[in-house]
């Protein structure tokens, strides 16, 4: 299995400590599949600039896609741009890939799941519980991208130990775009409440 779906299947499977937003997860999944590209020499970073190697096999669908979406002329694009335009609606991307390969079954909503997935929930597999134990383990590229989203593994707390220089700015780069969309809706949903005071009025 892929970072990506660990990552999704963590995401769908824990308790978060706060309703878990698709637009953070998908910035914590883009995250997630460049450090898999990393972590296969399929690119290096100079700086924040993701400079692309060789072009592996990739069994795994999106992450080919993600792959073959390198910009491959000089200056290269910032592992931010990256996050931003890789990320948008990749979580919805990762669950149609799940639900198409029966890792997803179609269940009543259930109160306890962190996001909304319509009638989604998973399927007991394998990966699932590979994922579990991963997270669990504090294996820490998979802790620094739940961190963000508020998923906690059995060792809460610890921040990870990441020794590679470049995963450790890729997580950074995670962290910082999640806060960064978090302030940007705390921003507008007052902007919005203070046009709703406006347009009622005093005596709204």
């Amino acid at each position: 299995m892929t970072t990506p779906r660990d990552l999704l299947f963590i995401a769908m499977d824990m308790e978060s400590s706060r309703t878990l937003e698709r637009g953070n997860l998908s910035l914590a999944l883009a995250g997630a599949e460049l450090i898999d590209l990393l972590e296969a020499q399929a690119v290096s970073l100079d700086g924040d600039r993701i400079v692309p190697g060789y072009r592996p096999a990739v069994a795994d669908r999106l992450m080919d896609e993600a792959a073959s979406s390198l910009d491959q002329q000089p200056p290269y694009e910032s592992v931010d741009d990256w996050l931003w335009r890789r990320g948008r609606g990749l979580s919805t991307a990762y669950l149609a890939a799940l639900e198409a390969e029966g890792q997803l079954t179609r269940r009543p909503r259930r109160r306890w799941m962190p996001f909304r997935t319509g009638q989604m929930t998973l399927a007991e597999s394998p990966a699932r519980r590979g994922a579990a134990t991963r997270l669990a383990s504090g294996e820490p590229v998979l802790a620094g991208l739940a961190a963000p989203l508020g998923i906690r593994g059995d060792r809460a707390g610890e921040p990870p130990d990441v020794a590679d220089d470049a995963v450790e700015t890729v997580l950074a780069a995670v962290n910082d775009a999640v806060h960064e969309l978090e302030f940007e809706r705390q921003r507008r949903a007052i902007d919005e409440e203070a046009f709703s005071n406006i347009w009622r009025g005093p005596g709204g």
